[in-house]
């Protein structure tokens, strides 16, 4: 198993050699900008037109993140649909939402297929020559919303957007989400280092772990099920985000060895318990919370917490899951699976701060 080097953390070769990473986490805030800007003249024509769908059901990437925005304020039924195809009671009175990339996707293509066959309404955010677009191409009444990356995240703040106009969904303001996540580059930017970066402390905190992510409310558990994605790549070690009930048996762990040369006798992985705050007001998501910090405490399992309760639902969604992408990318690069010194190009500035995107 890979030994966590904590140098590697401010070593600029080693940050260099993982640009094009830390590169891509960077420039999320400008991909939402770029996607809303290409779907403006879609999102003009979006309006309720005196109609409301008996039903919204969303099918493809990162469905479930949309459901978990709209399900509590939602004026009609909504449904997440993993599969492929549509339940057999969709039809023309049901609003069907298609999210898709450029890759293929089976079961989005099969979605937005039978959508077109049964005359459902269809909304769909795909690049424009998708798979999905040529599959929904002869829906004349759709709404179609131009994808410009394969970003999830910022395809779904499009999404989100059309629906609110619809009167389907709460208030987006992708400019704030935007905002948000430049904020977070900035703050996990690779130009701070250890001592002020809260993604490089998570990331030591995980250097000898076994991730446990726990999130209390609907949102915050959809974005530590993202951040355990991340973090799995990035240490190819087990890690589990599940409720409060499935980690507190996790969390019954012996007492440290302190006279155990690690050297000599490597011990196993102890858990190491993320606690994403979105600011929700919950008493049970706060009991819940209580149990899993005193259970932590008890066991010596450290714990790193990260908080956002600021913004609309998928601003702190999207604040708190970047958190966890930076935090699994110095991971890697600790751990020696991102970057290297030797990937590094001489004939590239040796300074990553003369570079705009870090």
């Amino acid at each position: 198993m890979s030994s966590f080097d904590d140098s590697r953390l401010d070593d600029l070769a080693a940050l260099r050699a993982a640009d094009h990473l830390l590169r891509r986490l960077a420039m999320a805030g400008a991909r939402v900008r770029a996607e809303l800007d290409a779907a403006e003249e879609s999102l003009a024509k979006v309006d309720t037109d005196g109609f409301r769908p008996r039903a919204v059901l969303a099918a493809g990437r990162d469905a479930r993140l949309v459901r978990a925005i709209l399900e509590p304020v939602c004026p009609v039924p909504f449904v997440a649909w993993p599969g492929p195809g549509l339940p057999g009671w969709a039809g023309p009175l049901d609003l069907v939402i298609v999210l898709s990339g450029t890759t293929e996707d089976s079961d989005s293509v099969s979605a937005a297929s039978e959508a077109e066959r049964r005359g459902c309404g269809l909304m769909v955010a795909s690049p424009p020559d998708s798979p999905v677009a040529r599959a929904s191409a002869g829906s004349r009444h759709a709404i179609r919303l131009p994808s410009q990356s394969d970003d999830q995240l910022a395809s779904a703040v499009a999404v989100l957007q059309a629906l609110h106009q619809m009167e389907l969904g709460p208030e987006v303001d992708h400019k704030a989400v935007a905002e948000l996540l430049d904020e977070v580059a900035i703050e996990c930017s690779p130009n701070n280092d250890v001592a002020s970066n809260p993604a490089k402390d998570m990331a030591l905190m995980l250097a000898d772990a076994l991730p446990l992510v726990w999130g209390g409310s609907v949102l915050a558990a959809r974005a530590a099920r993202r951040v355990v994605e991340a973090l799995r790549l990035a240490s190819a070690r087990p890690a589990l985000a599940a409720d409060a009930g499935h980690l507190l048996p996790v969390l019954n762990q012996p007492p440290r060895d302190l006279f155990a040369d690690p050297f000599d006798q490597p011990q196993e992985l102890r858990p190491g318990l993320v606690i994403l705050d979105d600011g929700v007001d919950d008493p049970g998501v706060a009991e819940h919370r209580r149990k899993l910090e005193a259970k932590a405490e008890r066991n010596d399992v450290r714990v790193h917490v990260v908080t956002q309760a600021e913004g609309t639902d998928i601003a702190r969604y999207a604040a708190l899951t970047q958190h966890g992408r930076y935090a699994a990318a110095y991971l890697g690069i600790g751990l020696g699976r991102y970057g290297s010194a030797t990937d590094e190009d001489p004939g590239e500035s040796k300074n990553p701060s003369e570079d705009p995107a870090w």
